[in-house]
């Protein structure tokens, strides 16, 4: 089964398209979350939280990654229409990428040009997603239960998303029970990466933000998207490998 998945992934271009998902999700996704995050200063505080427990961060880290990011009354003030239409657009492209990896992955067709309004939907649901995620934390703040109740929401409200997330983007052609696998998978290798970031990425911040400043962090931030990317596109595979090995079984 390993070197099945090899062989498919390097079909697939999984690194390349990880890449990809990093230099998209950078230029189009993170400013765009950034912008709705805005409208409030907790929204904001929440996605830059959200984010800094994702990179595993703390102390001087935590401090680079807040440095990366313009007050909430900058980003409101500097936005503009077409600035946020031009953001909006290229999202729907990064979502679009995104649908093209699953496509490949479980071999079905192209959806036609007249499903673009599924890319937009699944962009709207996306923002959603990692802005409730980024302020679930507020719930129950304080309390005894607002760290399994964090965690719990994180993970099955993760396993959700990304199960609803493939069969849509899918146009429902494969069905719902085959990509269940691929979503646990995928929150699974989340987790996986939550803690590989706090051993690898958090020092490498805080050595790249003494050598090369607010860009060494944005370098850091965007290996980061990378290798979710490739947890992304990962886990979507190793379901597909695993729903084959049942049926061939």
């Amino acid at each position: 089964m390993t070197l099945r998945l090899w062989r498919v992934g390097r079909d697939i271009e999984l690194m390349h398209r990880a890449l990809g998902f990093s230099a998209l999700g950078l230029v189009t996704l993170v400013p765009l979350l950034i912008v709705v995050a805005a409208a409030s200063a907790r929204g904001r505080q929440g996605f830059v939280a959200w984010l800094k427990a994702g990179l595993g961060v703390s102390g001087r880290s935590a401090q680079a990654v807040d440095q990366l990011f313009s007050a909430p009354s900058t980003v409101l003030s500097t936005a503009t229409v077409l600035g946020l239409a031009a953001l909006a657009v290229f999202g729907v492209t990064f979502v679009g990428s995104i649908q093209v990896g699953y496509e490949r992955i479980w071999g079905v067709k192209s959806a036609p040009w007249h499903a673009t309004w599924r890319q937009a939907i699944a962009l709207g649901v996306l923002i959603g997603y990692v802005l409730i995620a980024a302020n679930s934390r507020h719930l129950f703040a304080g309390t005894i239960v607002e760290p399994g109740l964090h965690i719990s929401l994180t993970v099955v409200g993760g396993v959700v998303f990304f199960w609803w997330f493939q069969h849509f983007l899918l146009c429902e052609r494969v069905p719902a029970s085959r990509l269940l696998p691929g979503a646990v998978a995928t929150v699974a290798g989340l987790v996986g990466l939550r803690f590989f970031s706090t051993w690898v990425f958090a020092p490498w911040i805080v050595s790249s933000a003494v050598s090369y400043g607010q860009i060494g962090t944005v370098l850091v931030v965007q290996s980061w998207l990378i290798g979710t990317g490739f947890v992304i596109y990962a886990g979507a595979l190793f379901g597909w490998a695993l729903r084959e090995r049942e049926a061939s079984g």
